[in-house]
């Protein structure tokens, strides 16, 4: 079993236990909750510019989590290891690419304001397998099916280069989705305790996510009312999914969860 790591601070929000914030500078206001996140709908100036200093962000939290995951197990297997090390790289690079499109919108950092949830809920997994589960195997993915989408509609706005960049990214997030599925099976078949460890981590997720969900009809930092349509999950991306490494049932699952809001392929139609 590969050694653990506990959290070095913690913080509670809506009563729920979290990480503690990783450092940022002085310029960025650190938020916790989506309320509290400056977002429009369409595609403003100041929209673009906002989606874009928010992903930059998110790229860096998860950055950060893989780094901070070499670090505490440093007995986890060598291919392993690489495999992590090489998605901080690939993160540092999609923050580079991100921030200086920013920068040729006309935006700047610290223009908005910017939440690291992903660190907070990954952060307070003291063990490998569950942190793969939750920050490679759920929100990586969820990433998957955010850029299948959001690249289209970068595009429809006219922005090729926004959306080359997103393609560009969406390719790498689809490799650290696999290797990290890939793992935790052979890690689930050298030890079966493994699959409590992954359990237990996506327990303490459902949690976090139940007690920080955003509410329909709630009101964000620049007046913008929640809708029912803006807490639908994206529509699901089945062939990014899929070339991840998760099994055709798999998939389906997602699909159901998600009301099947995407096109279902010829091969899962016949399962």
């Amino acid at each position: 079993m590969i050694a653990t790591a506990a959290p070095t601070s913690t913080k509670v929000v809506r009563g729920v236990t979290l990480h503690g914030e990783p450092a940022r500078e002085a310029i960025f206001n650190v938020v916790s909750t989506d309320a509290e996140m400056a977002e429009w709908p369409g595609m403003s100036d100041e929209s673009r510019r906002e989606r874009l200093h928010r992903h930059m962000n998110n790229e860096c939290v998860a950055m950060e989590i893989a780094s901070q995951a070499v670090a505490d197990f440093p007995d986890a297997p060598w291919d392993l290891r690489m495999s992590i090390a090489r998605q901080a790289a690939d993160e540092s690079r999609h923050v580079e690419i991100l921030y200086r499109r920013l920068l040729e919108l006309g935006g700047r950092k610290g223009e908005f304001p910017v939440s690291n949830y992903e660190w907070s809920v990954t952060g307070m997994i003291d063990n490998l397998p569950g942190r793969l589960a939750i920050e490679n195997r759920t929100f990586e993915a969820g990433l998957i099916d955010i850029l299948g989408q959001l690249k289209t509609t970068w595009r429809e706005a006219g922005d090729d280069r926004t959306a080359d960049a997103l393609e560009a990214i969406l390719a790498d997030e689809i490799t650290h989705v696999r290797f990290a599925n890939r793992w935790i099976k052979l890690l689930t078949e050298r030890d079966p305790r493994v699959l409590l460890r992954v359990a237990q981590a996506i327990r303490y997720l459902r949690a976090v996510n139940a007690a920080l969900a955003p509410e329909v009809g709630s009101v964000n930092a620049v007046g913008v009312t929640l809708t029912e349509e803006k807490v639908q999950p994206p529509a699901v991306n089945v062939s990014g999914r899929l070339e991840a490494g998760f099994t055709e049932e798999e998939v389906l699952e997602v699909l159901r969860q998600a009301g099947f809001r995407s096109i279902i392929p010829e091969q899962l139609r016949t399962t």
